[in-house]
């Protein structure tokens, strides 16, 4: 295959099919709620969607694993839980993701408590709704009047008006839909965006495995994947973790369609999937980076200003290659955002067709070869 020049590339990445059909489903999916540590709902949701085409799927604790004809054919992972609240006693909320048993990990130096600490006054003035954890029935609607670090119990503490009613361990999602304006789609992205892509896959022909894993901004989603391969006696080089990757401006997310990692604090990835992506890339003109590069020459600058440097972050995958002592590897494919962890992240349209277009090639149609 010839190298494709901008031009051709665009039109080609632009020319995938029933992507409207993908924004309905994306809108669907962004108005179930799915707080961490109170995904079942969601899960559940995505079950029946699954199952409706004829995937077969297993429920497990933290887990929902979707397989077609042909398991063995590309094994997708991607996080459900989103970012929201927990009422623990009266009138009292705090922060799900640190109440998910994730406070070890924050020692002020994490990539996850420097963004928490950045976003906070972001939730001011907005809308919650509660909701039952096992139906995912509505329980009322709220507004959000004040948020802050307690730094005596080390977390968030939202101050919600209209929901003083509450009984503790109710989670409150926020209140979301998709907005889609001059080639820009914005919500709580992370990570419903991924599901929406898997489920779209499938419905065009994908036939190999899905893991959709809960608790992943809690830091707890790789022990689920991790568990699913050891109890089956199963290992891969080429499991492909979907997420989003946060980006401070348009302007430097918009400088590629994509974002590739070589590795996390975690471990290195040795994939022959990442060389693979890399040189679709390269051929079909698609704009790169890998967020571990971007990371350290970030560094070179802060160490050249005196200033204290940003971590390489802790993933899914590497969680998982580490603990599986490389017996588990893979590599990651990421949607450039901005406004990370509130309802107004955004990503461009054009990436999110590229994502599309360069899983459809490699595990559909099949141009891709490793």
């Amino acid at each position: 295959m010839n190298k494709l020049n901008k031009k051709e590339s665009l039109e080609e990445i632009e020319s995938i099919k029933n992507f409207v059909s993908f924004l309905d489903m994306l809108k669907q999916l962004i108005r179930i709620p799915s707080v961490i540590g109170s995904e079942h709902a969601f899960f559940l949701y995505l079950k029946r969607e699954l199952e409706e085409l004829g995937i077969t799927t297993q429920y497990y604790d933290g887990l929902l694993v979707a397989q077609g004809k042909n398991p063995m054919h590309g094994m997708l992972s991607a996080h459900i839980d989103r970012h929201g609240l927990v009422c623990t006693g009266p009138n009292e909320f705090q922060f799900a993701a640190f109440l998910a048993k994730n406070r070890s990990d924050l020692t002020g130096n994490s990539v996850s408590e420097q963004t928490f600490q950045l976003i906070t006054s972001r939730y001011l003035n907005q809308k919650v709704q509660a909701y039952d954890p096992w139906g995912g029935s509505y329980l009322g609607i709220g507004e959000i009047t004040n948020a802050y670090m307690c730094e005596e119990i080390n977390n968030l503490i939202f101050e919600i008006k209209g929901l003083s009613h509450l009984q503790p361990g109710t989670p409150i999602a926020f209140m979301d839909k998709l907005k889609n304006e001059k080639g820009l789609l914005s919500a709580q992205l992370d990570n419903v965006i991924s599901a929406a892509i898997i489920i779209y896959l499938y419905q065009n022909g994908y036939q190999g495995t899905a893991f959709f894993t809960a608790q992943e901004e809690a830091g707890k989603s790789w022990r689920y994947i991790y568990e699913w391969f050891r109890k089956n006696r199963l290992s891969t080089n080429e499991l492909l973790v979907l997420d989003t990757s946060p980006y401070d401006t348009r302007s430097q997310a918009d400088v590629q369609q994509i974002v590739l990692r070589n590795r996390d604090a975690n471990a290195r990835f040795k994939s022959p999937l990442l060389k693979t992506l890399k040189n679709f890339c390269h051929k079909y003109s698609i704009d790169f980076s890998c967020k571990d590069v971007y990371i350290q020459e970030k560094n070179k600058l802060r160490v050249q200003n005196n200033q204290s440097l940003l971590s390489l972050g802790s993933t899914e995958l590497g969680r998982i290659v580490k603990e599986s002592s490389g017996s588990i590897q893979g590599t990651t494919l990421q949607i450039p955002t901005t406004g990370y962890h509130t309802v107004e992240e955004t990503a461009s349209v054009l990436s999110i067709k590229t994502v599309l277009f360069i899983l459809k090639n490699l595990y559909i149609k099949q141009k891709i070869k490793a």
